[in-house]
């Protein structure tokens, strides 16, 4: 199983460290990663944010597993789109989001819900 990781931080390497101990996993890439991750995973120079690059790659490279570390990726859609195109990705979707991404919305979800 080949397993894309998004992020550059320490919860992406300790997820990239956790997946690549897996005798189901083949390989993993982090997107973009960072000096830790480089020794456990393949990096892949490309923005979190950078949702259609990411999809292409994921695409490409015939990705089994995406997971999602940050939060601007999943409040900008990146599930609904990788879920579109029939890729299993690990997060919540676009309008889930959006409960972390904005504050107006949480406070007027929270206001209609009370």
């Amino acid at each position: 199983m080949k397993v894309l990781v998004i992020g550059s931080g320490g919860r992406e390497h300790a997820l990239c460290w956790k997946i690549a101990k897996s005798i189901r996993v083949s390989q993993v890439f982090c997107a973009p990663g960072n000096g830790g991750t480089e020794e456990i995973a393949k990096n892949v120079d490309i923005n979190p944010n950078e949702i259609d690059k990411l999809l292409d790659f994921a695409l490409k490279e015939s990705i089994d597993l995406t997971v999602v570390g940050p939060e601007d990726p999943l409040a900008k859609g990146i599930v609904d789109k990788f879920k579109d195109k029939g890729l299993r990705i690990f997060g919540v979707n676009k309008k889930s989001a959006q409960l972390e991404g904005s504050k107006i919305y949480s406070k007027e979800f929270m206001e209609k819900y009370e």
